[in-house]
């Protein structure tokens, strides 16, 4: 087997917002789409996203440990970038940190079981070929 992609939730009523946000601010491409669900990948990545569309009334209490991870020389900023773009669609939107070089996004309304991470790239130079 071949690892091909990682799938997370997302609240109905915010799906195409969120998809918006990762087509418009952080260049995903759609690869496919049904009725509940969307796969997408940013050029240059080699692991999709899928997100499906939840009816979920209540959200993981633990979903900080559920992460889709992005790699930036400026993390907070990037974002805090997107908070703002959230919050100018009404989407209250927070950014909290793991450490000085991790941090995440929450976007309770929208994110059911995940947030977005973005770390700093040497947190992810790992030996492997």
């Amino acid at each position: 087997m071949r690892f091909n992609h990682v799938a997370n939730r997302l609240d109905a009523r915010h799906f195409e917002a969120v998809v918006e946000m990762l087509r418009t601010q952080l260049g995903f491409i759609e690869l496919r789409r049904t009725e509940r669900a969307i796969w997408l990948r940013q050029p240059g990545a080699n692991v999709d996203l899928q997100f499906s569309r939840s009816t979920t009334a209540g959200r993981d209490a633990d979903k900080l440990r559920s992460q889709v991870s992005f790699l930036s020389e400026t993390p907070r900023e990037d974002l805090e970038a997107l908070r703002t773009w959230f919050g100018a669609r009404g989407l209250a939107a927070s950014v909290g940190a793991y450490s000085d070089r991790e941090f995440y996004l929450d976007v309770p309304e929208a994110f059911v079981d995940f947030v977005i991470e973005a770390m700093r790239p040497e947190l992810a130079a790992y030996d492997v070929a």
